[in-house]
């Protein structure tokens, strides 16, 4: 089997509410919509793998005049050697950002690829060690109200989703009282009973994460999530050794280089690589490997989809992230996708792949 053709479909589409973090500035007026970049490998055998990455500027580019000559020709089972050359391919430009994100959405395409010639669910190429994983309702953007806040949070749990994850440190760390009072409101709304996860962005600096992570423990909060710059590990370390809650983080990290200097410093209680990021199927299970072998859990970040693949085949699984702004995409852009049940989530069991084809109609009408 020979790959004959790498190409990009960017969809985007102009629903869906802007949304907010710690360090997001506040959306410009009209800033609505959901764009998601596609990458699709042909070979002369007829299959096709179907890759998700980000539509951030410049991923396209990279995948179209970066690597696309680079894969042609190639023999798609080899993945070792085309990871291995996409990685020196774009050596001087990007071993961390937007190039590393191509790389990222080629490599998920290729495992598409070979999973369907295979004939098997990609959770069972890559080994499975579950068919079902927990999930967490994910959101509480600091855009919203507090009344909106509330009203999401327990919508996941009337869903059946007994973990949910909301924003902290608004306005870049500003609004320290704010995130309490906003916390405490969560805490009240979906009782004792259910896990609260907070993810701060890099919105707070070192001393300030260890003070307010002692005020949030009364809240019997799960994981602390991002609580500074990603790329103050010093600052990670100092707060994983300084609080009770377990620190999270890793989704604005790249290459298993990095996890390595983040795991070893001592900087990450629970470790969160982003397939869309780290370098695709083939590198974040090398980072899940790592962990495992440090006994940390992983919680991966975002790209839902493919995660719930790769999370089934992970023994040192805590949880999969389950957003809805990734749900008001998801639901345009596939003909069908597997649903959770009472917060547990399965890959489709009989079909090969990520189990997931586009919608024509939506290509059609949502296409860049």
């Amino acid at each position: 089997m020979k790959i004959t053709n790498v190409s990009t479909t960017v969809l985007h589409y102009p629903e869906g509410r802007a949304i907010q973090d710690a360090t997001i500035p506040t959306p410009p007026d009209g800033a609505v919509g959901r764009s998601q970049l596609f990458v699709h490998i042909e070979t002369d055998e007829a299959y096709e793998g179907l890759g998700i990455g980000q539509a951030s500027p410049g991923v396209r580019e990279v995948v179209e005049n970066g690597l696309k000559d680079l894969l042609i020709g190639q023999d798609p089972f080899d993945i070792e050697k085309l990871w291995n050359d996409m990685f020196w391919r774009v050596r001087g430009y990007g071993r961390k950002g937007l190039a590393f994100c191509a790389l990222s959405a080629v490599d998920i395409s290729l495992w598409d690829l070979k999973a369907k010639a295979l004939r098997l669910p990609l959770y069972k190429l890559l080994g499975a060690y579950t068919d079902s994983v927990p999930i967490y309702g994910s959101g509480g953007w600091t855009n919203f109200t507090e009344q909106e806040l509330i009203e999401e949070m327990t919508g996941h749990v009337e869903q059946g989703i007994s973990r949910v994850k909301m924003k902290v440190a608004k306005d870049f760390g500003k609004s320290e009282r704010e995130d309490l009072q906003r916390l405490s409101a969560v805490r009240r709304a979906v009782g004792d009973d259910v896990a609260i996860y907070i993810d701060a962005n890099n919105g707070y600096y070192p001393k300030q994460a260890i003070y307010m992570a002692k005020e949030f423990e009364q809240y019997q909060v799960g994981w602390f999530e991002e609580p500074v710059l990603a790329d103050d590990i010093e600052g990670l370390a100092q707060i994983c050794d300084a609080i009770n809650i377990p620190v999270a983080t890793g989704e604005h990290e790249y290459t298993k280089y990095g996890f390595r200097d983040l795991i070893g410093r001592h900087g990450v209680d629970i470790v969160q690589p982003d397939v869309s990021r780290v370098g695709g199927v083939t590198e974040w299970m090398k980072v899940a490997h790592m962990a495992h072998a440090f006994n940390l859990p992983v919680a991966p970040h975002a790209v839902q989809l493919v995660h719930l693949h790769l999370a089934c085949a992970t023994p040192n699984l805590k949880v999969v992230e389950y957003m809805n702004v990734s749900l008001q995409g998801d639901r345009v852009w596939y003909k069908e996708f597997p649903q959770q049940q009472d917060g547990m989530w399965s890959p489709f069991r009989d079909r090969p792949g990520l189990g997931l084809e586009l919608n024509p109609e939506a290509v059609v009408r949502y296409a860049v």
